[in-house]
C-alpha cells in the first residue's frame, strides 16, 4: 500500500471508530490483509484503491473531521506533535514510518519535482500537499491549513 494510502487508511479507520463501535475483522486478522469489498460498512474501503497503482487515488474521506481525530491522536501520544506544520510529526501521530526514506518515497507518490536531497523544502511541500489532498478527499481541515 503507498504512503499515502496509509495516512488515509489510518484516518478512515479512526473516523469509522468514533462513529459506532469497533467490530473487529473476522478472525482477528489486520484490516489491511483482508478482502477489500467496496461496501461501505468495510475498514478498507478508503485503504483498497491505494493499494498498487502509481499516484494515490483514495476514497472520500466523506467528511472525516481530520483535524480533531489528529488533534485526539496527539494528546494519546504523551509528545509535543505538530501535525499542522510537520510532515514528520503528521507520520508520528499516525504512527507511521517518517523516516527520511519513507517521506522521499510518498513525495515520489504525491509526484514531487524538487530535489529530494533538500529535505526542508521536500518536508514543507509534503505536508501541504498531504493535507491539500486529505481536504480534497472530504477530509474537514482548518481552513488555513488547505492552500
Amino acid at each position: 500500500m503507498s504512503i499515502f494510502g496509509n495516512i488515509v487508511s489510518k484516518l478512515f479507520g479512526h473516523s469509522k471508530a468514533e462513529a459506532a463501535p469497533v467490530t473487529p475483522p473476522a478472525g482477528g486478522a489486520p484490516a489491511a490483509h483482508a478482502p477489500a469489498p467496496a461496501s461501505a460498512g468495510s475498514t478498507t474501503t478508503a485503504a483498497a484503491p491505494a493499494a498498487g497503482g502509481a499516484a494515490p487515488a483514495p476514497t472520500a474521506l466523506k467528511d472525516v473531521d481530520v483535524a480533531s481525530i489528529l488533534d485526539g491522536l496527539v494528546a494519546k501520544q504523551g509528545q509535543k506533535l505538530d501535525w499542522r506544520h510537520s510532515i514528520v510529526d503528521l507520520l508520528k501521530t499516525l504512527d507511521l514510518d517518517s523516516s527520511l526514506t519513507a517521506r522521499k518515497e510518498l513525495a515520489s507518490e504525491l509526484h514531487y519535482s524538487g530535489s529530494t536531497d533538500d529535505t526542508a523544502t521536500m518536508n514543507v511541500w509534503l505536508i501541504k500537499q498531504v493535507l491539500a489532498k486529505l481536504a480534497e478527499n472530504g477530509g474537514k481541515l482548518p481552513a488555513d491549513l488547505v492552500h
